[in-house]
C-alpha cells in the first residue's frame, strides 16, 4: 500500500523542507562546530587550535558574566510575558509593536529614553539623572521592558488560539458534573494548553538566549560590560576582535544551552506529570 493509498504523506513531501533545513541550518552548524576548534581571523587560513578557544572562554570573566546575564534576561522575559491577569487587555494595547521589526522598536525606545533629549530628561523627578543606561539594573530593566512590550502579543495569540480550540463540550460536561471554573481551568483548560505552553516557553527561552538586536541598539553591552549577553559577546569576538574561533565556540555553546533548556522544558511539561499534578489538586 502506497503512502497516498494509506492517507499518510510520504517522505518526498518533506524533502524540500529537509534539504532547505540541511543547507541553511545543519551545514552552518557543523561548520561553526569545526571552527570552534580552530583559530581564524577571517583573512588567513584557519589553523587547528584544539580546545584553546573553549579554555579561553572558561577563563574569560566577561563570558561567564554574559551567560548569567543571558539566563537572567530569559527568566525575567518568561515571567513578564507569562500568562498574567488582564493578558487580553495588554495584547490589545501592545498589538502594534508586533508589526514592527526588532531594530525599529529598539531605535524608537532608544530615542524615547535618551538621557539628554528623551522622556527621562524631562521627568527627572521620576528618573533621577535621566540616564537609564548608566546603571546595570536600570539598563537590564529597559531591555526586559522593550522585549516584553514587543513580544507579549505573540505569546498572547498563541494562548488565545489554543484556548479557543478547546472543545466547548468538555466545559459543558464539567458543568453537568458540578465542576466550577477553578476545577475546569486545572482539569480542562490547563492540560489542553500544554502544547501552547511548551511552544511559548521554548520561544521565550531561545529568544532570550539569542537576543542581539536590542542590546546592540539600546545599550551596546554597556555600561562597561554590564549588559553584554552571550550573543552580543559573540558579535564582539567575531566582528570587533576578529577572533572567529572563539565566536564559533560561543555560538555552539548557545546552541547546546538552548537545546538543553528546551529539552528540560519539554520533559518537565510532560502530560503524565501534569495530569498527576492536576489530579492531586
Amino acid at each position: 500500500m502506497t503512502s497516498l493509498e494509506s492517507g499518510r504523506p510520504g517522505f518526498l513531501w518533506a524533502a524540500p523542507a529537509a534539504v532547505f533545513f540541511g543547507l541553511f541550518a545543519i551545514v552552518p552548524l557543523i561548520m561553526v562546530a569545526v571552527l570552534s576548534f580552530a583559530g581564524w581571523d577571517g583573512l588567513s587560513d584557519p589553523e587547528f587550535a584544539g580546545l584553546a578557544n573553549w579554555k579561553k572562554l572558561l577563563d574569560d570573566p566577561v563570558m561567564i558574566k554574559s551567560l548569567w546575564l543571558s539566563v537572567l534576561l530569559t527568566l525575567l522575559g518568561v515571567w513578564a510575558a507569562g500568562r498574567q491577569r488582564n493578558r487580553a487587555v495588554l495584547s490589545a494595547i501592545y498589538f502594534v509593536p508586533m508589526l514592527l521589526s526588532i531594530a525599529a522598536v529598539s531605535v524608537l525606545w532608544r530615542a524615547l529614553l535618551d538621557p539628554n533629549l528623551g522622556v527621562p530628561a524631562q521627568a527627572t523627578w521620576l528618573f533621577g539623572d535621566g540616564n537609564l543606561f548608566g546603571m546595570q539594573a536600570s539598563a537590564i530593566g529597559v531591555l526586559v521592558f522593550v522585549s516584553t512590550w514587543q513580544f507579549t502579543p505573540l505569546h498572547t495569540l498563541i494562548y488565545q488560539g489554543a484556548a479557543r480550540a478547546v472543545p466547548p463540550v468538555l466545559y459543558q460536561a464539567a458543568q453537568i458534573d458540578g465542576a466550577g471554573r477553578v476545577r475546569q481551568f486545572f482539569h480542562i483548560t490547563l492540560p489542553q494548553l500544554r502544547n501552547a505552553i511548551i511552544t511559548s516557553m521554548i520561544l521565550m527561552v531561545v529568544g532570550g538566549l539569542t537576543t542581539f538586536d536590542t542590546v546592540l541598539i539600546l545599550t551596546q553591552g554597556g555600561p562597561g560590560s554590564d549588559t553584554t549577553i552571550s550573543a552580543y559577546y559573540m558579535y564582539q569576538k567575531a566582528f570587533k576582535s576578529f577572533d572567529y574561533g572563539s565566536a564559533s565556540a560561543i555560538a555552539l555553546l548557545l546552541v547546546l544551552v538552548s537545546t538543553l533548556i528546551s529539552l528540560i522544558v519539554v520533559r518537565l511539561s510532560g502530560y503524565d506529570r501534569m495530569r498527576s499534578t492536576m489530579e492531586g489538586l
